[in-house]
């Protein structure tokens, strides 16, 4: 079973979201593929994830985060000992959020919110200080206008990485990805 977990102000119906769905369901795997609507609170996003973690039991789950579905991807593989692939992952989203404290608006389902003090106190509490590299593949390129890949190169050193030069905070290579992301999880070759 794949978790995937969306990034800041996305949504299950973002591009790598429905990109990983095509696939899976074209090879009888749609099944397999679990991506909830996160909230914009971190406390309640972090509910979710554990609500639908906890749902699926003993079944085997990877998860896969993208952006700040990525920290909470890292949240969880910690917490529950679950193996995690994480896309251009938000390492420090308390700190680098901060800049965006105001209004903001779902680029997906055109929600408006205000980010406040109360989601950096929120992300603060789910920061893991030691990750064990052994759980992770990480996805990244060099041009991410957003995060600098270099944060999680050092973040998840020892990890499984794939760094690709050039791209942007979308990881254009995201499509090629899909195989290798699915034989990490166990359900291909």
């Amino acid at each position: 079973m794949i978790l995937y977990l969306h990034g800041f102000n996305s949504a299950p119906s973002s591009h790598k979201a429905r990109t990983l769905a095509a696939y899976m369901q074209a090879r009888g795997l749609g099944e397999r593929l679990l991506c909830p609507a996160l909230p914009h609170r971190p406390d309640e996003a972090a509910a979710l994830i554990e609500s639908e973690l906890l749902r699926l039991g003993s079944e085997r789950v990877t998860l896969v985060g993208s952006s700040l579905g990525g920290f909470y991807a890292t949240w969880f593989a910690e917490k529950y000992a679950r193996r995690a692939v994480l896309i251009q992952p938000a390492v420090t989203p308390q700190l680098g959020l901060e800049a965006y404290l105001g209004p903001q608006k779902n680029l997906y389902t055109g929600a408006e919110y205000q980010l406040t003090h109360e989601h950096i106190e929120g992300w603060r509490r789910l920061f893991v200080e030691r990750v064990d590299p052994e759980r992770y593949l990480l996805l990244l390129e060099t041009g991410d206008e957003v995060l600098d890949y270099r944060d999680a190169v050092a973040r998840y050193e020892g990890a499984r990485m794939v760094i690709r030069q050039g791209g942007d905070h979308t990881l254009q290579c995201f499509a090629e990805m899909i195989p290798r992301i699915l034989a990490f999880a166990g359900l291909q070759d």
